[in-house]
């Protein structure tokens, strides 16, 4: 399922709300927050663009990384999508970042 799995998903969600069920089985409310395509990392016969998805936490969590599910327009609930935390960097330490990245 992860393979097809397009930029073209995470653009219909940009700027909206959702939910991101982390490996425990527990449920984070999330905000889709930036979507970048990164072309030159494309490798040769690929078909996928690779691209990454920024994410952060509506709520305080712990969370760190893990193997996640997210609901995706027009795929349904895509298991086993990595997901990595970055650090707050200047923005509310309350809160987590979070990061997707798709070869």
């Amino acid at each position: 399922m992860l393979q097809q799995v397009q930029s073209r998903h995470f653009q219909a969600l940009l700027g909206k709300t959702g939910t991101l069920r982390l490996p425990g089985g527990s449920e984070l409310p999330i905000h889709i927050d930036t979507l970048k395509e990164t072309p030159c990392s494309q490798m040769p016969n690929s078909e996928r663009m690779p691209f990454s998805v920024e994410i952060n936490s509506l709520k305080p969590t712990e969370f760190v990384d893990g193997l996640c599910t997210l609901e995706l327009p027009e795929l349904g609930q895509v298991q086993d999508i990595f997901v990595s935390r970055v650090p707050a960097m200047g923005r509310d330490p309350g809160l987590g970042y979070f990061y997707i990245a798709f070869n």
